[in-house]
């Protein structure tokens, strides 16, 4: 049984333009243990997904869905208090906008504090010195050189980069068993981004926890990721097994997306165009009808008007009339 189980999951935003999808039927399977990538362009709902699984939508949003589960529990049937202690004990999300997320009238330490676990086995006169020794282990864990000045300052003192290094230990500090990470080396430099990837790889190995990462960095999720989903414009592309969908990608924004990645081997010339797919992201308040890649996509036919349904070929999953390699598809048995 997976550990995470959404299907056919539509989000649906009241606008003054009237009722947008967001979302639209949006499946996404996670299994105990496994590190899962959601890459896609900015503005593909990747971070309303992770929102609407942790229980926290905005005021204007409309969830429906044909199956939601956790554990073999209805997520869907909670209340929001129980959802609230499942985000706080199973659940943890390293959030795109660290600063923001953070309180500025309270210390750095004093917020990391409060999310961490308590420990039973302190006496109650050692327990604030042990959360503070805590607390900064895990600030030095994910790269803080000076752990006792971050834990006096507050949110507005520290660099973007700081902040986001202090929102992965408060989630991680609580060992949930699914970490759902957004952009988590966003401001970053290249080798701080490493150590925070073999932190979380860490944690899957040695602690079993299921990790989904979110980026838009498909070569970065390539290196780290079990599975990878694919999604644009609200709308899931492809999902497979890394290897499988790196090597051989069935829908054409997917290899568009192989095909547009730099080339660090050659020698370009300068200032050169690089490769991109024609035409940008529609607006929310612009969608085409049926498939929302259409306009753009170069293998584009008549038939692309009407919605594909989600097809499966093995352990690969996508929704596209005209996939490449000519495999033959099935409807999703599990929809």
């Amino acid at each position: 049984m997976p550990l995470l189980d959404v299907r056919n999951l539509t989000i649906e935003l009241d606008t003054p333009h009237g009722k947008v999808r967001a979302l639209e039927k949006v499946s996404l399977t996670l299994n105990a243990g496994e590190i899962h990538g959601l890459v896609g362009e900015s503005g593909s709902g990747r971070s309303l997904l992770a929102r609407a699984i942790l229980g926290i939508p905005g005021p204007n949003w409309t969830i429906t869905a044909d199956r939601m589960m956790w554990d073999g529990n209805n997520l869907m049937a909670m209340s929001s208090k129980e959802r609230r202690n499942l985000m706080g004990s199973d659940m943890a999300m390293i959030f795109q906008d660290p600063s923001g997320s953070l309180d500025p009238s309270q210390t750095v330490g004093s917020q990391l504090m409060q999310a961490m676990p308590k420990n039973p086995k302190a006496y109650f006169w050692q327990k604030h010195k042990h959360a503070k020794l805590t607390a900064q282990k895990w600030l030095h864990k994910v790269g803080i050189k000076n752990p006792q000045k971050v834990m006096s300052s507050y949110a507005w003192e520290l660099s973007e980069g700081e902040c986001q290094k202090v929102m992965i230990a408060m989630a991680i500090a609580n060992q949930p068993r699914l970490l759902i990470a957004d952009e988590p080396t966003n401001s970053m430099e290249l080798s701080t981004q490493a150590q925070i990837f073999r932190l979380l790889s860490q944690l899957n190995q040695l602690q079993n926890v299921s990790i989904l990462i979110i980026s838009h960095e498909l070569e970065t999720l390539a290196q780290w990721c079990d599975h990878l989903s694919v999604l644009y414009c609200g709308q899931v592309m492809e999902s497979g097994p890394t290897d499988e969908l790196i090597n051989q990608p069935y829908h054409p924004y997917t290899k568009a997306l192989l095909d547009n990645m730099p080339d660090y081997s050659g020698i370009e010339a300068h200032k050169a165009i690089m490769p991109t797919l024609p035409g940008s992201a529609p607006a929310l308040q612009h969608l085409p009808i049926g498939c929302r890649l259409g306009p753009r996509c170069p293998e584009a036919q008549k038939k692309c008007v009407n919605q594909p349904s989600l097809s499966h070929s093995r352990d690969r999953y996508f929704a596209c009339h005209f996939p490449y390699h000519g495999e033959t598809t099935n409807d999703d048995p599990t929809a």
